[in-house]
């Protein structure tokens, strides 16, 4: 069981910031996701969790304890990488093994916790083949095993199921939630794929170039974003980010003051046939929704619809949203409070 605590922590390379200023708390048997672009900082804190980089400034804390002078070692945390990372002369059993085998745990207790594990994953039919002979599928599951078969106090993935295919990744998202709460650990995960993260998350913290953007729910985060990079991010389709000018365009009558640019999500914006400034340009059937891209003063809106709508491209369509479901941003691009 670990909470982990980081306080002002920032971590240079050379000119580059990778973290800066980074202070958050993740609570004990949460799943946590580290969300952003490549090069945001989210591996950077992982391996600052494990030590396998040092900060330049700042505390960071396991269980409320300083682990600044503690080898990664003696942390008890496990790591999962991204390449995985397998011995490829070893037979899958053998890579599940290895940490307990290093670690000289007795052979009864190896045999019943790799016994554990591969039953949690459905992997026991695969132990006996090489690494070689796996799919990209069996060997993430033979990694993640190694990594829960040690039973540390947290866990660390970085990203460990972005080469699978998406029926893939969306089955061993779930199976991975479902072993972390069954196990009641920590668990710190890296990603670049918001509908991986908001699906499985208790908590998220959205990164840009190093800086920690916002930190909550991912419910929290997708209804309050406190700027316009968080409500891009998070949401397909992207939310749409309109000009305060605009307004009338979406039959907004009222701004609040300094709103120079306005919110909405395409499930919110209501689209109706007949009049207005709109004119449909694209429309995309998915099954029970529909998405429809709107041209309006030389922008383009998107709106996602229930079902399949009797609209047809060229047609002219009037827009509105409630002002409830609208989000509003200064120039500087900072969600501004609204009274309700």
């Amino acid at each position: 069981m670990a909470s982990i605590r980081f306080q002002n922590v920032t971590k240079r390379f050379g000119d580059i910031v990778a973290l800066d200023d980074a202070s958050f708390e993740i609570r004990d048997n949460a799943f946590f996701c580290l969300f952003g672009p490549p090069l945001s900082g989210k591996s950077t804190i992982l391996k600052l969790i494990l030590g396998l980089e040092t900060p330049d400034t700042g505390g960071i804390f396991i269980d409320g304890q300083p682990v600044a002078h503690v080898s990664p070692a003696k942390r008890n945390v496990a790591m999962v990488f991204q390449n995985l990372a397998l011995f490829p002369h070893m037979s899958a059993l053998d890579n599940v093994r290895f940490p307990l085998v290093e670690r000289k745990i007795p052979e009864a207790q190896i045999r019943a916790r790799v016994a554990q594990v591969t039953e949690k994953l459905h992997i026991g039919h695969i132990l006996g083949k090489p690494p070689a002979q796996l799919s990209g599928g069996e060997r993430q599951r033979v990694a993640i095993a190694r990594a829960l078969v040690r039973d540390p106090a947290a866990y660390l993935m970085d990203d460990p199921i972005s080469a699978l295919d998406a029926r893939l990744r969306e089955e061993t998202r779930v199976e991975l939630r479902r072993i972390q709460q069954e196990m009641q650990k920590t668990l710190v995960y890296v990603t670049h794929d918001q509908e991986e993260a908001m699906s499985v998350a208790d908590g998220m913290a959205v990164l840009e170039s190093g800086r920690i953007r916002q930190i909550g729910t991912p419910e929290d985060l997708y209804r309050q974003p406190n700027s316009t990079y968080v409500a891009e991010m998070l949401g397909a389709p992207r939310i749409n980010v309109i000009p305060g000018d605009m307004a009338g365009v979406i039959a907004l009558p009222n701004l609040p003051a300094g709103a120079a640019r306005i919110g909405i999500r395409p499930e919110n914006l209501r689209v109706n046939p007949g009049g207005g400034e709109g004119t449909i340009s694209e429309i995309e059937p998915l099954g029970a929704f529909t998405t429809l891209s709107i041209d309006a003063r030389g922008q383009t809106l998107k709106a996602s619809l229930r079902g399949q709508p009797d609209l047809q491209t060229g047609a002219h369509v009037s827009l509105s949203v409630d002002p409830a479901r609208a989000h509003f941003f200064d120039a500087a691009g900072n969600a501004l409070a609204v009274d309700a």
